[in-house]
């Protein structure tokens, strides 16, 4: 006998914790907000080469740039796994 959730938001949850993906669940911006948090501005433009880290850094302007470049935001990922997982 199987028996689901209440609802679709619970659902989501126990699918997520069920996942081996270590970015399930969390979103680029909390992946950037926690590095930021935990390194610091300057610590990430040395790890990861990309201009958003080292010229006027901002949440808003990585997120774009991250959003728009494949490359970019997945060298931020494996850093995010590598240091934080």
């Amino acid at each position: 006998m199987c028996v689901l959730p209440a609802d679709k938001n619970t659902f989501v949850v126990i699918l997520s914790m069920l996942s081996n993906d270590p970015l399930n669940g969390k979103t680029l911006k909390f992946i950037i907000t926690e590095l930021v948090h935990h390194f610091g501005w300057e610590h990430l433009a040395n790890e990861i080469n990309i201009n958003c880290f080292k010229t006027n850094p901002s949440i808003n302007s990585s997120l774009k740039f991250l959003r728009k470049t494949d490359w970019a935001r997945k060298k931020v990922e494996h850093f995010y796994i590598d240091s934080m997982c």
